[in-house]
């Protein structure tokens, strides 16, 4: 009876959502959106596809990424990582990162060739993230997740353009936000690294803790938080950023962002032995507030 519960359509379903992260993918649809309605997108059927491309790419990195960290996740009991469990099978994972990495790039073509070389190149760059950089390069595959943080802004952006020529004509608050989320990113898979550093260092791979200690990986953990604190205030104090110049509504939101990324900062800073693991969901709660931050502000003037 209980391997039938196990093995149920119901508990399948969440597994392969796991898998897929499909809550990371619901950010990056927001992420999207934010770069669309910046840009002055109109709504039609080709915001359809740019959610549909986000979703897809994002979906097929997280499966194949869980494919070649199963190893290292069973060391770091990662039980909430399916294929740890023994929900799916490892070639599931191998099938569906194929057929939504495919149905990924063919979305982003309906776009425009902007976003199809966009979703290109961050497709092939997952590829080779999960399959060297991850293992062999951890320092560099962080910036390259953070970058993946940033690029929905601007894939967003590019979405909203009114040709099919390549261009990166955007709005400066696009770049701002980009700017934001890579900087909190890269802190934040800094900040798993350490979490993660018992199974990495049994695997042999050598993140930002291996090379310069858990200790100094906090701080700077920290000086990248704060980065993108300092980068918040900016749309809300300079003219150049027009909708969100004094837009209380927006400053209202990121200061959740700010407030949240302040107290983990200090934590990781003065605690000498910080819980990281603690910190994961909060920094995640962050990140949603200031994308809800840039989306309110876009709909509702200073």
């Amino acid at each position: 009876m209980n391997n039938d519960k196990k093995y149920g359509i119901g508990n399948k379903f969440k597994a392969v959502w796991q898998l897929m992260r499909l809550g990371h993918g619901i950010m990056i649809i927001l992420g999207i959106l934010v770069g669309f309605i910046i840009a002055g997108g109109s709504f039609s059927i080709v915001i359809i596809f740019a959610f549909l491309t986000g979703i897809f790419l994002q979906a097929s990195t997280f499966a194949l990424n869980d494919y070649y960290d199963m190893e290292i996740d069973k060391i770091n009991k990662r039980t909430d990582r399916p294929l740890v469990r023994g929900d799916l099978k490892p070639e599931t994972a191998l099938v569906l990162f194929c057929v939504l990495f495919a149905l990924g790039l063919i979305c982003s073509f309906y776009v425009n060739w902007t976003c199809f070389l966009i979703a290109l190149i961050t497709a092939i760059f997952a590829v080779v993230y999960d399959a060297v950089l991850k293992k062999k390069m951890k320092p560099l595959g962080n910036i390259y997740i953070a970058y993946t943080m940033a690029i929905p802004f601007v894939f967003g952006g590019v979405a909203a353009l009114k040709t099919n020529a390549i261009s990166l004509n955007l709005h400066p608050a696009i770049f701002i936000i980009s700017l934001i989320a890579f900087f909190a990113g890269v802190g934040r898979e800094i900040m798993k690294d350490v979490m993660d550093f018992e199974g990495d260092r049994e695997k042999g791979v050598k993140s930002f803790p291996w090379y310069i200690g858990i200790r100094a990986s906090n701080v700077i953990t920290s000086l990248f938080y704060i980065i993108a604190i300092i980068l918040s205030s900016l749309p809300f104090l300079l003219k150049d950023f027009g909708v969100y110049y004094q837009n209380w509504y927006y400053l209202s939101l990121v200061l959740i962002t700010d407030i949240i990324l302040i107290d983990v900062s200090v934590g990781l800073v003065m605690k000498e032995r910080a819980n990281t693991n603690s910190y994961r969901k909060p920094t995640l709660i962050a990140m949603f507030f200031g994308l809800l931050a840039f989306l309110v502000g876009a709909f509702v003037g200073g």
